[in-house]
């Protein structure tokens, strides 16, 4: 996975999440791996980027809200984020946003 997404030109969408972990985040990191492969196969995936220090930051960036919602009602998934809110997240944030100009080297 590349460290930078290659996004294509604006517009299109960014999910950010920010999340702060429990201490008991047994098979937390093997889940995470597994949502980034599901996701990669989703319609409308355009890429990821994710950090995790103090807190965990993964923005997905997506073509349309159509295939956000789509990614959200994935059953897999609808079952890690509900590990997620019982057992490994003490806080978290989702903001979804419009891409309108993206620039870099």
């Amino acid at each position: 996975m590349a460290l930078i997404a290659n996004t294509p030109e604006p517009p299109y969408y960014a999910v950010i999440f920010s999340s702060h972990l429990t201490e008991d985040n047994n098979g937390y990191s093997q889940m995470a791996d597994r949502m980034i492969e599901l996701a990669s196969k989703q319609p409308g995936f355009l890429g990821v980027e994710s950090a995790r220090e103090n807190i965990g930051i993964t923005v997905s960036y997506w073509s349309t809200l159509e295939s956000i919602k789509q990614w959200k009602a994935n059953i897999e998934h609808q079952e890690a984020q509900r590990l997620g809110h019982k057992k490994w997240y003490s806080s978290f944030k989702t903001r979804i946003s419009k891409v309108e100009r993206d620039y870099g080297i």
